[in-house]
């Protein structure tokens, strides 16, 4: 008989044993069960839609794990259902697969920060579990599916920063728990509907960045939950948001960047006690600031740019300890008067300021000493753009974290102290347009953190300070229309990191324009015209290849104008009113972004160039240059002189020996033009001819035929064209490998549109005397119209022989025997 130890004993054992039967099968159970099938399917098949997964999250996704221990993947402890789908910055591409919509337990679904495109799937609308669905920063378009609104367990339904178009749905005012709906930044459209002020549980609301328009609902004050109210940067119109008011617990409200209008209800502060934020910026507000807005303790953040308020700002602002930003620039505040500025002095209890905009007002007086003592932490003061006068106080040194201050077109007088080089933080100084005098302060060298330094319109003195050669971030500096003298510091020239502009002009400057000067290859616009500059303007220039708008007009440059071929970007230079002499640079007119180009009241001479910007007389300006010459009708130019014999001028073998055989070409073309009616035998021409071999021409750029260029063995025709493009040469002055012939437009193009109506334009300007551009109808020999023909008309002749000889098909060209025959014809004719 068994003891009754050893029957507890057995009974626990098989206690245990039925315990670890019912764990086991309830485990195999949950495996097995068809949802967790359905599950892992579905998210086999969103896998499948992924194309892009350069972190390899979604590697492990695969048979060898239980689908619970996929990477992103959440499931509850009990029965292994999926409850979150959290993938957000994981770098994602491809579309969401509509397979989502089988996940039926899913609660959380988070793909924020992929790049999934493609449209929402309406089957997301099935997730009747779901409180929250992330889908910001992708690439999603269509519209927002109306079916979400079955989700009714939604707290939060964020789909910031995608393409999303249409209509919010009105269905989705339905969702009575939602507490965050965020769709800024998107291109929705049409009106609010009224339908949303039945979310009664929400608190933030950020529709900024879309395209609505009308006026906010006014079933927006049944929000009695919101906090945030933002609708920023769309098209909404009307008064302030009436509806607004009735929302005491409201605390941010964003509504800059839209059309509303009117007044701001002075009790604003009393109605709202926990407004915190409030931005009203860029829209069509007036009257004055409701000074009530110091009501709330907690209130940080006022920022009205750009609207029309008046009068006064509230000396009550000095009570809001926890003001850290106050912007009011572009308004219509103050009167000019001296009691405008009186605000900054209450103003410097606000210990967090760090944001304080004054810019574009109306405010007068003289700058107060007081603002020397504004916090610590503020990092931008501005009240530019008013009738501020006074001095600015060697104290403004206390705000040691400024990083911009600006005091620009004010009546600030009298020195700039130099204790402004201790706002080591400082950015950006603005001081330009004031009455300031003195030298500009060398201290400045020590802000080495300036990136913008402009100090134009003033009336400082002396020399630049070399120690603004310090400023090693320096991208801008301006100190033009001054009267500042010495020369420029080379110090300055060195500052590689200027690329916005130089501008010194109108000053006293003397000397030359640095070498250095070089060093700056990414500044785009150098002024220092109207100053005393000489001598000749470096090569180094050159090297400035960012170059944009080059100034250097009404100064003492002398010498020829430098090589600045490879400024492709230049799109304005001004060299007049100088000493510059030689010829006008063939390069200026393949400059092909250039609008203006101003070379007058210079001792440049010879021929224009006939090409790029010379050909737009509202381009270009060479007036004053009485040597300049040229046949350029709309800048009423007078022809070249003739420099050489009274036969063709371009007979002169000037032109640049390519091989001895194309020399020999030249000879023949000579004899053939200069022995008057003397007829070469036929011997001697075809000896001459035999010597301009294709051998020594083929293969040459521009003048060998085109069927060379596709294999063909040397032939006649071959030789015929090449003695067509020398031909062509001699006559135009200009080579086949110009760089105004490209792809197809070559020098045959060029000569055969110039024919029939600009035969002139496109003949060398040295082939006629100035007596026979003035008198074309003259004769060669002085004789009759019975005798002789016109210049014009044999150069036309020529022309056609050139053109006939230089045809695209070989089969197309003249014989060179019937080349000979109309030469000595033309010949005949003419001398």
């Amino acid at each position: 008989m068994n003891s009754p130890a050893s029957f507890r004993q057995s009974s626990f054992l098989l206690i245990l044993l039925l315990f670890l039967n019912f764990i086991l099968s309830g485990f195999c159970s949950a495996a097995s069960r068809p949802g967790n099938e359905t599950a892992k399917l579905s998210l086999l098949q969103f896998k499948s839609q992924i194309i892009d997964d350069p972190l390899q999250v979604l590697a492990a996704w695969n048979e060898s794990l239980h689908f619970c221990q996929w990477p992103g993947i959440t499931c509850a402890h009990k029965h292994q259902r999926l409850t979150s789908l959290n993938l957000s910055n994981q770098k994602l591409g491809g579309r969401i697969s509509p397979h989502i919509g089988n996940l039926s337990f899913l609660h959380f679904l988070n793909l924020g920060n992929n790049s999934f495109q493609g449209k929402i799937p309406s089957e997301v609308g099935r997730l009747y579990r779901l409180q929250a669905l992330i889908l910001s920063n992708n690439l999603l378009e269509g519209e927002i599916p109306f079916n979400l609104s079955h989700c009714s367990k939604f707290v939060n339904l964020t789909l910031d920063l995608n393409h999303l178009h249409g209509r919010v749905p009105s269905e989705l005012g339905s969702l009575q728990e939602l507490v965050v709906l965020s769709l800024q930044h998107n291109n929705l459209t049409g009106t609010l509907p009224a339908s949303i002020g039945n979310l009664s549980s929400l608190q933030t609301l950020n529709l900024q960045y879309n395209s609505f328009e009308g006026e906010i609902p006014q079933t927006i004050s049944q929000l009695r939950s919101l906090f945030f109210f933002g609708v920023g940067a769309n098209n909404f119109s009307g008064a302030f948001p009436p509806s607004l008011f009735n929302l005491s617990s409201i605390a941010l409200v964003g509504l800059a960047l839209n059309n509303f209008s009117g007044n701001i209800r002075s009790d604003i502060g009393h109605v709202l006690p926990n407004l915190q934020k409030l931005a009203l910026a860029l829209n069509q507000f007036n009257g004055p600031i409701p000074a009530s807005l110091s009501n709330s303790s907690d209130f940080q953040f006022l920022d009205i740019g750009q609207n029309y308020f008046t009068g006064n700002v509230p000396l009550s602002f000095g009570k809001l300890k926890k003001l850290y930003r106050l912007n009011l620039y572009g308004n219509v505040l103050g009167s000019n008067t001296t009691d405008d500025l009186n605000f900054v002095t209450y103003l410097t209890n606000c210990t967090q300021l760090q944001l304080l905009d004054l810019n574009l007002n109306n405010f007068g007086g003289n700058l107060p000493n007081s603002i020397s003592n504004l916090s610590m932490q503020l990092t931008w003061l501005t009240f530019g753009g008013n009738y501020i006068g006074g001095t600015l106080p060697s104290e403004i040194s206390n705000l040691q974290n400024l990083g911009l201050l600006d005091a620009d077109g004010n009546l600030l007088v009298g020195k700039v102290p130099p204790s402004i080089g201790k706002l080591s933080k400082l950015q950006v100084l603005y001081l330009d347009r004031n009455q300031f005098t003195g030298e500009i302060p060398s201290s400045i060298g020590n802000i080495t953190r300036l990136l913008d330094l402009n100090m134009e319109v003033n009336n400082f003195e002396g020399n630049i300070p070399p120690s603004l050669g310090n400023l090693g971030y320096l991208q801008s500096l301006a100190l033009d229309q001054n009267n500042l003298n010495g020369t420029i510091p080379k110090q300055i020239m060195n500052l590689s990191s200027i690329s916005s502009s130089l501008q010194l002009s109108s000053n006293f400057l003397i000397g030359h324009l640095p070498t250095e000067v070089g060093i700056l290859i990414n500044l785009v616009i150098l002024d220092v015209s109207k100053n005393r500059l000489s001598g000749e303007v470096p090569d180094t220039l050159g090297n400035c290849v960012a170059l944009k708008q080059l100034f250097l007009q009404d100064n003492i440059f002398a010498g020829t104008i430098p090589s600045l071929d490879l400024l492709k970007s230049l799109e304005y230079a001004d060299f007049s009113l100088n000493n510059f002499s030689g010829t006008i640079p063939q390069y200026l007119g393949t400059l092909s972004d250039i609008l203006n180009l101003n070379l007058s009241y210079n001792n440049l001479e010879g021929e224009v160039p006939f090409q790029g910007v010379f050909r737009n007389s509202s381009a270009i300006d060479i007036s004053g240059n009485t040597k300049l010459c040229g046949n350029i009708q709309e800048l009423n130019l007078k022809p070249c002189p003739v420099k050489a014999h009274k036969k063709f001028s371009s007979l002169k073998l000037t032109f640049p020996i390519l091989i001895p055989s194309i020399s020999v070409a030249l000879l023949v073309a000579f004899l053939l033009l200069n022995f008057k009616r003397k007829i070469l035998s036929e011997s001697v021409l075809d000896q001459l001819l035999s010597q301009f071999s294709s051998v020594g021409i083929k293969g040459t750029t521009g003048y060998a035929a085109p069927e060379y260029g596709m294999g063909s063995q040397v032939s006649k025709h071959g030789d015929v064209y090449s003695y067509g493009v020398l031909l062509l040469e001699m006559f135009t002055g200009k080579k086949p490998t110009d760089e105004l012939f490209k792809d197809d437009f070559n020098l045959r193009s060029f000569v055969e549109m110039g024919l029939q109506n600009r035969l002139t334009e496109i003949a060398d300007q040295n082939l006629f005397s100035e007596q026979e551009m003035q008198e074309p109808h003259i004769r060669r020999g002085g004789g009759s119209a019975d005798n002789g023909i016109e210049p014009t008309e044999c150069l036309r002749s020529i022309l056609e022989i050139g053109v006939s000889c230089t045809a695209e098909f070989p089969g197309d060209r003249m014989d060179i025997k019937d080349v000979e025959l109309r030469l000595v014809s033309i010949i005949d004719k003419f001398l």
